[in-house]
């Protein structure tokens, strides 16, 4: 599963992130969240993987958006 995350920077902003790298930044959180969720979206529909967008809490992530492969793929694949 490919997974989209935002992360608080020190100056309060926040960045969309793919495998440690920063994608957009200095954005505000609901900017932030309104981006991953569309990025996370439009690579599942492109490529068809499951994808979702994370963000930090207090003891563990918080899943914001699940972008899964349908239930046929997932049968076929097994």
């Amino acid at each position: 599963m490919v997974t989209y995350s935002l992360k608080q920077l020190q100056d309060g902003s926040w960045c969309v992130c793919r495998l440690g790298f920063s994608l957009f930044s200095d954005l505000r959180l609901g900017a932030a969240i309104k981006l991953a969720r569309e990025v996370a979206r439009d690579e599942h529909l492109r490529s068809g993987r499951s994808v979702c967008v994370e963000m930090p809490g207090m003891e563990s992530a918080i899943r914001l958006a699940q972008y899964a492969r349908p239930p046929d793929v997932l049968e076929r694949a097994a």
